[in-house]
């Protein structure tokens, strides 16, 4: 397993940090073949050179509601197929500028297609369509703060 760690692009981890420096995200991982490097702000990075398979995943996903309080009794009632989830890291933008009025709010009703909110990432502007049309019933993130791959943004029913 060392020699494998050796052969680690040094280059790659000081990118992953920089991006960290440039964003304010306090995490960032990256996956190629069987090697995925995720690299914090608290100073921990993790090589992992393994297959890596669905319940590695699963684990940290159940280890963070725990830590939340009341999050495990609310996630459960949300049907999945409502839930928009963030298609990539980066930083949430719930407007299209500054002071200006939000893509959408509680109780609003969107077309499928219609921005939802806008994902910054590597200063990139992402727009986040909305999936399908209907109500927006809960928004899950706060504007201006990171989110991660995955991590659920807007419920629409």
């Amino acid at each position: 397993m060392a020699e494998k760690k050796s052969g680690i692009d040094q280059a790659l981890i000081r990118d992953l940090a920089n991006i960290l420096n440039e964003t304010d995200l306090t995490e960032i991982e990256v996956e190629q073949d069987d090697l995925r490097i995720r690299v914090s702000r608290n100073g921990a990075t993790q090589y992992v050179q393994a297959p890596i398979s669905a319940p590695a995943f699963a684990a940290p996903a159940a280890a963070a509601p725990a830590a939340a309080g009341a999050a495990p009794a609310a996630a459960p009632t949300r049907n999945p197929a409502n839930v928009v989830n963030a298609p990539m890291v980066g930083t949430v933008y719930m407007a299209p500028a500054p002071g200006a009025r939000p893509f959408i709010e509680i109780g609003a009703t969107v077309k499928e297609g219609q921005t939802l909110i806008i994902i910054e990432a590597m200063k990139t502007m992402n727009q986040i369509p909305s999936p399908k049309s209907g109500k927006v019933t809960e928004i899950l993130v706060d504007d201006g703060h990171p989110v991660e791959y995955g991590q659920a943004l807007v419920v629409i029913e």
